[in-house]
């Protein structure tokens, strides 16, 4: 190893003899100290200098803007509360749902704890508070969107599950939209969609995509052959069969006497059960209608009200059997089920795609629910306990 030599008169011992301090008198110039480093000249950086410290700044500057805006778009710019299998979630995503399910919950509250009022988010309610009840409702909620926005991912149909491009979607199919308004196009829907509502509306038509593409194809985790439907039809007939039913019934529509007892209608309702058909309660009831028709249950379809009442009460009954009373303005009506033919081909035919799709519904909830069990959540319990009440509300 090279020494280093001490420089002549940079110092010197505690005892050593200080110089005698030199005067001079006032307003005499002080004489120039030589040097023994020589002249001191200064030289302007060369230009191959500069460019190359100028190229290290830009590079630097690059690097901090492109860490701050990855933490921004990471983080929403204020801060990672969760993860759901490494996707972050951030605060006000976390708010965005609690806000959305408050109403949910508080309803919840009221039925199941018989709360009554406003509702105190800081109040016990059972075990927790309601807005630790919010919470866990909310990270429930993001866990398992977040698993069906990864699968859409997965299958080409998003580029982002991120809430930060979310609320970018949702800025430019409003814009969109008025852009199609302003120039007199049609639109359809909203003309502006809140993010709540964007986000129903955008959750719905990705899992409807999803159920498409992962139905298609003989190894779809969905896919449904036709044996599958018939077994679903042949389970239960009945609940397939409405819409090729024929019903052959009768109608007994009896006036309430002015001035009825209270228990008229009990006791005619014994005088019904007693006689085991309508025919021969009608003789003896002053007034009464008796009248007999045909059904055809392709009628449900119709969304008429009349309709519907009578398939409520008809396809509750086995052939030959009496209604429970319905109960009108001054009357009260019974029905009686005469006979019931199914057309089981005409059935299957109208009901195969409507089973098909209920079939593929329930396979999707259980292969979501899988992935939801498979996928795991990171919470920050710290991060969440900081919301309060006052930041659901804002």
């Amino acid at each position: 190893m090279k020494g280093t030599l001490p420089r002549q008169g940079a110092s010197r011992g505690p005892n050593a003899p200080r110089k005698a301090a030199t005067s001079r008198k006032p307003g005499t110039p002080r004489k120039p100290r030589p040097s023994s480093r020589g002249p001191v000249t200064t030289r302007r950086p060369s230009r191959r200098a500069v460019a190359v410290f100028t190229g290290v700044c830009l590079a630097l500057a690059a690097l901090v803007v492109t860490a701050v805006s990855t933490l921004g778009h990471r983080g929403g710019g204020t801060g990672e509360v969760a993860s759901v299998d490494g996707h972050p979630v951030t605060r006000d995503e976390l708010l965005f749902h609690m806000r959305r399910l408050a109403p949910t919950v508080q309803n919840e509250l009221r039925d199941k704890d018989d709360l009554r009022g406003t509702i105190d988010w800081n109040a016990k309610a059972g075990d927790r508070t309601a807005l630790q009840r919010l919470q866990t409702r909310a990270l429930d909620e993001i866990r398992r969107d977040t698993t069906t926005l990864v699968l859409a991912q997965e299958q080409g149909l998003v580029d982002s599950v991120d809430h930060a491009d979310f609320l970018a979607g949702l800025a430019r199919e409003n814009e969109s939209r008025a852009q199609a308004i302003a120039a007199g196009r049609t639109v359809y829907g909203l003309a502006e969609f809140s993010p709540e509502e964007y986000y129903t509306h955008r959750l719905t038509e990705l899992t409807t995509s999803l159920k498409k593409r992962l139905s298609k194809g003989a190894d779809a985790p969905l896919r449904v052959t036709d044996a599958d439907v018939r077994r679903a039809f042949d389970t239960d007939r009945d609940a397939w069969s409405a819409s090729a039913t024929t019903y052959r019934y009768a109608q007994l529509v009896v006036p309430v006497p002015a001035g009825a007892a209270t228990d008229y209608t009990a006791r005619l309702q014994r005088r019904v059960t007693d006689a085991g058909r309508l025919a021969a309660v009608a003789a003896g009831e002053p007034g009464a209608r008796l009248t007999t028709g045909t059904y055809d249950g392709g009628g449900a379809t119709s969304l008429n009200a009349h309709d519907q009442d009578l398939m409520a009460v008809l396809g509750k009954l086995a052939p030959g059997r009496i209604s429970a009373p319905v109960t009108g303005t001054g009357q009260i009506t019974y029905y009686q089920l005469d006979s019931k033919k199914v057309d089981e081909d005409k059935a299957f035919a109208d009901y195969s795609q409507r089973i098909r799709q209920s079939l593929v519904d329930e396979k999707f909830t259980q292969f979501l629910q899988r992935r939801v069990d498979a996928s795991d959540i990171d919470v920050d319990t710290a991060a969440v306990d900081a919301i309060n009440a006052e930041d659901v509300h804002q």
